[in-house]
């Protein structure tokens, strides 16, 4: 799908965290185009996530809630849409635990109002923003899961989105809506609201506070940075093929407790350092000021590791969730094929996020 062709854009949740970074992607590279970001504002999200693009010509916002079928249709009515980037979603795992319905009421009601509109307006593109929890837990030692991978959701929020998925491509079998789905890592960067790990991390070390970490802190989970993930958007939007499914997946995965240890260590934590000097411990040496340093001191990431000085201060552990994945694993060399890779390390992340 060329530049060309994409006239009018609706991109929902563009006020969350990772729809604000691309719709600022595609006001800079569609500046022919209209971009209209529609988000009803939550908690999660913020009108301040645009600012940058408040005196861009090609930019509009509107304030809306996508299960008000009525709304939808008129917008995309009324402004021409051809294009629906679906980002709106609850996202928070814990928070589905306890008010499961709201997130079936936006996750699903939300996502089949947007479908039925685009199927009655005639939509060129419908790309439907899905997550890697759709696949459920996989094992160390197991394969990566590939599109082809049967879907097997463990918690709430990853069946709604599970859902919302059989939604999109029954739309697309049963009425050719030109749909495609996205499925990504966890993803971080600038302007993440603090419920999410990374930002709740580096919050609580700034202002003093425990890092709590569910269980034994062995989770782990893959990392992903906000640019990269926008980048692979567009080059979904634009080279993805109708009715496929493209996993956007990173190779840095890290333990819960080794992640927490690596922001102590590179905010400069009070009272914690590297393990002194001890027979066969060379991490003392390590300077702490360097974020590729600390991550290869901090040994092997994947695995809960070896505890650091003066961590104790810092961290709590807290009971786990009722059920919680130790891991997610996906395979993108589908998205790699369409000439996708991601280009900034973790550490040069973390370092722009904090």
């Amino acid at each position: 799908m060329s530049t060309t062709a994409v006239k009018n854009i609706l991109l929902t949740g563009g006020a969350g965290f990772i729809g604000s970074h691309v719709v600022r992607l595609l006001v800079e590279r569609y500046p022919d185009s209209a971009i209209y970001t529609m988000d009803r504002i939550d908690y999660c999200s913020s009108l301040a996530s645009l600012g940058v693009l408040e005196n861009s010509p090609n930019h509009h916002f509107i304030k809306g809630d996508i299960t008000s079928a009525d709304f939808v249709s008129y917008i995309i009515t009324q402004h021409k849409i051809d294009t629906i980037m679906h980002f709106a979603a609850q996202s928070h795992v814990d928070n589905s635990f306890g008010d499961s319905f709201e997130f079936t009421r936006n996750n699903v009601l939300g996502t089949h109002v947007l479908l039925e509109a685009a199927r009655q307006n005639g939509i060129t593109r419908f790309i439907h923003v899905s997550t890697d929890e759709v696949y459920g837990e996989v094992g160390r030692g197991s394969p990566h899961c590939t599109e082809d991978t049967i879907l097997a959701p463990t918690n709430p929020y990853a069946a709604t989105k599970a859902a919302a998925e059989s939604l999109a491509m029954a739309y697309f079998k049963s009425f050719k809506l030109p749909v495609i789905i996205t499925r990504s890592n966890n993803i971080y960067g600038p302007h993440q609201y603090p419920e999410k790990i990374i930002p709740k991390f580096i919050c609580s070390i700034l202002s003093g506070r425990k890092c709590y970490i569910h269980g034994n802190g062995s989770n782990s989970r893959h990392y992903l940075y906000a640019t990269d993930v926008a980048e692979a958007m567009l080059v979904i939007l634009e080279r993805g093929v109708v009715g496929e499914t493209y996993n956007i997946g990173s190779d840095v995965e890290i333990t819960n407790i080794q992640l927490a240890r690596y922001l102590l260590l590179l905010m400069k934590a009070p009272g914690v350092s590297l393990l002194p000097p001890g027979e066969g411990n060379k991490r003392h040496s390590v300077d702490t000021g360097d974020a590729a340093s600390i991550l290869a001191a901090l040994g092997d990431l994947t695995h809960t590791g070896s505890a650091i000085h003066g961590e104790e201060a810092h961290l709590a552990f807290v009971e786990d969730r009722p059920f919680n994945d130790k891991r997610y694993a996906i395979d993108s060399a589908k998205l790699h094929k369409l000439g996708w890779k991601p280009t900034v390390s973790f550490e040069a992340g973390i370092q722009k996020t904090s």
